[in-house]
């Protein structure tokens, strides 16, 4: 499963950085058109996350991730055959809807493999695929020096060709164990007799995924806040926006592994949740003392902040992944990590609104930031402190293949 984190992410870096430029000099459209068709496409891809989860709960989960793939390989295919906005829209929400379920089963896959030692393959596999959006970036960065349509349509022939790969890398997977699913000695499935509770009846863990919506939002503080904040709201050199991404991902591929050793048991996820709080909200005051003195100041602050929300990222990383399996039943994991990737969705949406809305109260706005997040920590370590299980998950781990 490295080898297919890495060949998806490189195929998503060709394409996710020349996306907006792709629809805007090659296909034509306008500004608001490529904002709603953006925005359009993310809105229907939410669904993805729980639909997958659901239909994986039913069916084999490699089976599933290989339609998947060859989904999002063709929608991204057939981009290249049309500048019909209308047809541009579906099929960018088509690609939208497989890459949001893609992102959930990879996750459950590595529950069902791993069992108690998910959180460490985790935090391998997103250092492989954090290697590999690096990689795509680069490429994508060179064929920009080209500045050819043709340059702008093997990017996203690439990206196709990518999902391809990892369709047959799939095909070479072992199927994981899932208790919802029994497999009988004629290999026909079996139907479990256990019957789950579902994730939207499931209050306690509603309010779970409203929760990590909130702890997700670092994510919009390196794509809006941190570029805006330099733009607007501080002294420091606009070229320093790109540098601290740069920051972000090298900190990640370096340190999420060795981190994720703080959080290898449930119980030392959820305790994770207090220090995680208290770094929220270190890296808001530190955005807001970005503005408080000249270029100097405010780029030491600025990567400061930088680092302290990398590594809220990276604990937080470590925390999601162990509470949002032990939280749910064993019977009903993929609806349950299915409506659990809703929170990184609609972070996507809601998440530039918090952050512009920080940035437009000035530095207060940023300590009121960090410290809503940190709060958001620590009711999460008490709204989860009843439900969760102690014993490691029932699924047993198995090899499998990583060619």
């Amino acid at each position: 499963m490295l080898w297919i984190a890495l060949v998806d992410r490189i195929g998503s870096g060709l394409w996710a950085s020349v996306s907006v430029l792709y629809f805007t000099y090659v296909t034509g459209l306008s500004v608001a058109e490529v904002g709603t068709l953006v925005a359009v496409s993310g809105a229907i891809g939410i669904a993805g996350a729980p639909l997958g989860g659901r239909i994986a709960d039913r069916l084999p989960l490699t089976h599933v991730l290989i339609a998947l793939q060859l989904l999002r390989a063709a929608a991204s295919l057939a981009l290249l055959t049309t500048d019909d906005y209308v047809l541009l829209l579906v099929f960018s929400a088509v690609g939208s809807l497989g890459d949001r379920a893609a992102n959930v089963l990879t996750k459950l896959y590595a529950a069902r493999v791993a069992g108690p030692d998910r959180v460490r393959y985790q935090a391998v596999n997103r250092t492989v695929a954090n290697a590999g959006w690096a990689v795509g970036g680069l490429v994508a960065a060179a064929a920009l020096a080209v500045g050819t349509t043709a340059a702008y349509r093997w990017l996203l022939v690439g990206d196709a060709l990518s999902f391809a790969v990892v369709a047959l890398l799939t095909r070479r997977c072992g199927e994981p164990p899932s208790p919802s699913r029994t497999v009988a000695a004629s290999g026909k499935p079996v139907p479990t007799t256990t019957r789950a509770t579902g994730p939207w009846r499931d209050r306690t863990y509603l309010a779970y995924v409203a929760t990590e919506t909130v702890l997700f939002l670092d994510d919009a503080v390196f794509k809006v806040g941190l570029p805006l904040w330099i733009a607007h709201g501080s002294d420091a050199p606009h070229g320093l926006a790109p540098l601290l991404m740069v920051l972000n991902n090298v900190m990640v591929v370096a340190l999420q592994v060795p981190l994720a050793r703080f959080g290898a048991t449930t119980a030392a996820a959820r305790a994770l949740l207090l220090p995680l709080s208290a770094v929220f909200a270190l890296g808001g005051v530190l955005m807001a003392l970005s503005s408080t003195g000249g270029t100097v100041t405010a780029t030491l602050t600025l990567t400061a902040a930088a680092v302290a929300f990398t590594v809220a990222e990276m604990m937080h990383a470590t925390v999601s992944w162990d509470l949002s399996v032990a939280l749910a039943p064993d019977t009903a994991q993929g609806s349950y990590l299915g409506v659990h990737g809703l929170a990184q969705s609609v972070q996507r949406s809601l998440g530039p609104l918090a952050v512009t809305a920080a940035i437009a109260t000035g530095p207060a706005g940023w300590t009121v930031f960090g410290a809503a997040i940190a709060v958001t920590c620590g009711f999460q370590h008490r709204l989860v402190r009843d439900r969760l299980r102690e014993q490691p998950l029932s699924v047993p781990p198995i090899t499998v293949s990583e060619h």
